[in-house]
């Protein structure tokens, strides 16, 4: 005979166990380059505008900036990734980072989540590189951030894999469409 008492505890903690975990964002790619390589990328200026972003403001130690600037033409606040930091390094390994929503998101975008990279080698020239993105809210534009970037994280560690088997990205194209459209974003304000 069953324990009615013991079955009703044993699928509460069933029901708490699924209710606790976490909505998160969850990519692997693997690239044709060593983990120092990779890392160089991830936690340089250099390495950010090779792959990521047209610029970026990057001090790869606890609590230093990780900005990516995806309009580096905005005003201060609506660049990108602004006021973001680290908030972990494991050399090679493993690093983690804040992260906020798009301007255009703007009820969630003063809200953080993070975000946490690792590396491991794949023989002597390959990287597996995975990502995980966690803090989500729910609901309204927490759903639409979080399909945002379900999206944009494809399209970066796309890029980051093409830096090494091609080429850098060359973001000239990219800022001057950019340059255009906040030159018109900052007429229009001018003009109100």
């Amino acid at each position: 005979m069953i324990d009615k008492n013991l079955l009703a505890a044993a699928l509460a903690g069933a029901a708490l166990s699924v209710g606790a975990q976490e909505r998160a964002i969850v990519k692997q790619v693997q690239v044709s380059a060593s983990p120092e390589s990779v890392w160089q990328a991830w936690t340089t200026r250099d390495g950010i505008r090779s792959f990521f972003a047209p610029d970026a403001r990057i001090e790869a130690r606890v609590d230093g900036p990780f900005e990516v600037y995806f309009n580096p033409y905005a005003r201060a606040g609506l660049k990108g990734a602004d006021d973001m930091r680290f908030l972990a390094l494991q050399d090679r390994k493993m690093l983690s980072f804040t992260w906020n929503s798009p301007p255009h998101l703007g009820e969630v975008r003063g809200q953080r989540t993070y975000v946490t990279v690792r590396l491991k080698p794949v023989g002597a020239q390959a990287t597996d590189v995975s990502l995980y993105h966690g803090g989500w809210g729910d609901g309204g534009q927490w759903d639409q951030s979080y399909q945002y970037f379900d999206k944009a994280w494809d399209h970066v560690l796309g890029n980051l894999q093409k830096r090494f088997a091609e080429k850098p990205v060359d973001w000239t194209e990219f800022l001057a469409r950019v340059k255009a459209w906040q030159d018109e974003q900052d007429k229009a304000a001018g003009a109100k």
